[in-house]
């Protein structure tokens, strides 16, 4: 399986960009998405993305407000300007490129299939075909499991949190998602 890279995205609103001073700055995070992006109990949101969004306001300067935000509809709300740039752990995909720019990478995390304890796995299509696989919609593990397995039978979540749910209910064999989460 290709390692998949994730990257911080930070996009600006337009390629045709001016100088601006930046003083307010409205900031997309998911907020289900921990470690790097967690929507706690009264609501705010903590994670490793969160401490680099703060990190990076605090360097311009500039006060900063998170906008949570689905993340099948982070980039759709970008570029309807419901905020200013992103700051998410995306990975960098020559469709996404079409419609924002990124940053440089900062980490890499690959994916990993997750089943019950003693399932069997092959990464072919023949094993997968009619396999029930979970994985969250508009990301590139859904990408990568429609590519290579178009005869499994493919649930999309809103949360990697809702297919592992399924998972461990038992109406899913496997979920794919990054290494990063402890599941």
């Amino acid at each position: 399986m290709k390692k998949i890279s994730l990257f911080i995205a930070v996009f600006i609103l337009s390629f045709n960009v001016v100088a601006k001073e930046w003083k307010t700055i409205r900031i997309g995070v998911e907020g289900a998405y921990p470690p790097f992006s967690k929507t706690e109990a009264d609501g705010s949101v903590t994670g490793f993305d969160i401490d680099i969004a703060n990190a990076l306001c605090d360097e311009m300067g500039a006060k900063c407000t998170l906008v949570k935000q689905d993340w099948d509809g982070i980039i759709p709300a970008l570029m309807a300007r419901k905020f200013d740039a992103i700051i998410a752990t995306m990975d960098i995909t020559e469709e996404r490129k079409k419609k924002v720019a990124f940053t440089d990478k900062y980490q890499h995390i690959p994916a990993r299939f997750v089943a019950l304890k003693g399932a069997e796995f092959e990464a072919t299509n023949e094993f997968m075909k009619g396999k029930r696989v979970g994985t969250q919609r508009a990301t590139s593990m859904d990408l990568y499991v429609s590519d290579n397995f178009p005869d499994a039978q493919i649930k999309r979540y809103g949360t990697f949190d809702e297919a592992y749910l399924d998972l461990k209910a038992g109406r899913l064999d496997y979920v794919i998602a990054d290494s990063a989460r402890n599941y």
